[in-house]
């Protein structure tokens, strides 16, 4: 769909072109939203074809819109009048603001075709990128040099003494000083930053601050759950491990007497996309990363937003480093997780390609960004539910006693127990326990996954 100017351009009618018939003044949104995003321009006096069909009070028009914005928003923009086979009708050219604009009281952001009201967390975070700063710059007065974990700090130590990213003489300072030395001091305090990477509890000081892990059959059905907490220097690895040792299920095959297994995410991908969630992740949404497994496919889900005037596609192309928290991505990059030249995107679908399983899908959302990983069906690994009648198994659960009972609610509960946990949880020795889930394992009530160490229990019924 085109529009023709006075000048005779095409003009085809995107995120940032509105066509209007007549003036209204909950247009005033529309242009505080263009002011707080990228610009825009809206026509009055077109319909939604971008056809002239003219306006009659289009001169008082002239006169009256550029105050009534100036009155509710406090801005300047430009009111022209333009004419097409004898009909006038008007062009509101607004232009980007480096400031946040409110109108009357209330912020607006033009994202893709919609108007969002601004409100809490989202405002915030508008209000400190208008303003060039980052939240995670922000002074936490609450968080001293006591809080901070001293095994985090060495662990750090550790990874950047061998990455060789920064001058060792420097990982020798106090911890003051080093603190100083890694960006994560503003003023005299402590920074958000130096909070989340290096406190053993952040959600002391940050709700949200943690990764939600759950095991979905369907989108309404959640099998088991973890939360993987504490210092973000410690949670990368924690959640790698957990996802791979209790929730993804690997195509096992042999190649003379090596065993191979072949998962359909792979570990490099799911590492850059978990350390991408925490670098960009808005935490002062209060949201944690949320990562849903199916046995198909797999999502990753975290608070957070597009770089200023990015779209999907400028995420998906090669791209400058732009990270939402830049002082926690240059600690992340000091330790040796990432690197600092935008390659995140590029590494993850160079991992996928080179194992042979499709790239991954973006979504943008207005409050989140979401990837998927999909697997191709040859590393699907389905779920076998033994084919038992209802009144089999209505016969096997009768013959239970309540401690065996017990034991099958918490596996369905926590599939994750382990053998001395159940012991202790229910006051009974381990070889007990080990007697009462063997049997429940013949019965086809449970089926172990995975390793005694490293695997988990499912329960068959419910």
């Amino acid at each position: 769909m085109y529009k023709t100017t006075q000048e005779g351009e095409k003009m085809p009618e995107n995120q940032n072109t509105e066509w209007k018939s007549k003036w209204k003044d909950e247009y005033l949104e529309w242009i505080c939203g263009y002011a707080n995003a990228q610009g825009g321009k809206i026509y009055i006096g077109c319909d939604d074809e971008g056809n002239v069909i003219g306006l009659q009070n289009a001169r008082k028009l002239l006169e009256d819109v550029p105050n009534k914005i100036r009155d509710a928003m406090g801005i300047i923009v430009g009111v022209n009048l333009f004419e097409k086979e004898g009909k006038e009708y008007l062009e509101i050219d607004v232009p980007a603001y480096p400031i946040g604009i409110s109108c009357k009281g209330i912020y607006y952001y033009r994202s893709g075709s919609t108007r969002q009201i601004l409100t809490g967390p989202a405002l915030e975070a508008f209000l400190l990128r208008k303003r060039g700063v980052t939240w995670d710059n922000l002074p936490m007065p609450a968080f001293s040099l006591q809080d901070i974990d001293d095994n985090a700090v060495e662990r750090f130590k550790q990874l950047a003494a061998k990455k060789g990213r920064i001058d060792k003489s420097v990982l020798d300072e106090p911890k003051a000083v080093l603190m100083e030395k890694l960006h994560l001091m503003n003023g005299d305090y402590l920074t958000n930053a130096a909070m989340l990477l290096f406190s053993k509890d952040p959600e002391k000081w940050q709700l949200g601050a943690y990764v939600k892990i759950g095991y979905f059959e369907t989108d309404a059905e959640l099998i088991y759950q973890d939360e993987i907490h504490g210092s973000l220097l410690e949670q990368v690895d924690k959640i790698v491990e957990l996802v791979y040792l209790k929730y993804m299920k690997a195509r096992i095959s042999y190649e003379n007497m090596q065993r191979i297994e072949r998962y359909f995410v792979p570990e490099d991908a799911l590492r850059e996309a978990i350390l991408n969630a925490l670098c960009h992740k808005q935490y002062q949404s209060g949201v944690p990363v949320q990562i849903s497994v199916y046995e198909d496919r797999l999502y990753i889900a975290n608070g957070g937003c597009l770089p200023e005037k990015w779209t999907l596609n400028n995420l998906m192309q090669k791209h400058a480093s732009v990270p939402y928290n830049p002082n926690i991505a240059h600690v992340f990059y000091l330790a040796g997780f990432i690197e600092s030249w935008g390659r995140g995107i590029e590494k993850i679908c160079a991992a996928c390609k080179n194992a042979n399983v499709p790239v991954p899908e973006y979504t943008v959302n207005p409050g989140d960004i979401m990837i998927k990983f999909s697997a191709p069906e040859e590393l699907v690994v389905r779920s076998i539910r033994p084919k038992v009648t209802e009144k089999v198994i209505e016969k096997v659960i009768e013959n239970l006693d309540d401690k065996s009972l017990k034991i099958l609610k918490l596996l369905a509960e926590d599939p994750g127990y382990k053998y001395v946990e159940l012991a202790k949880k229910l006051s009974l020795s381990q070889k007990t326990i080990y007697l009462r889930l063997k049997r429940m394992q013949e019965d086809g009530l449970i089926e172990r996954v995975g390793s005694a160490r490293n695997g988990y229990w499912k329960v068959m019924v419910r």
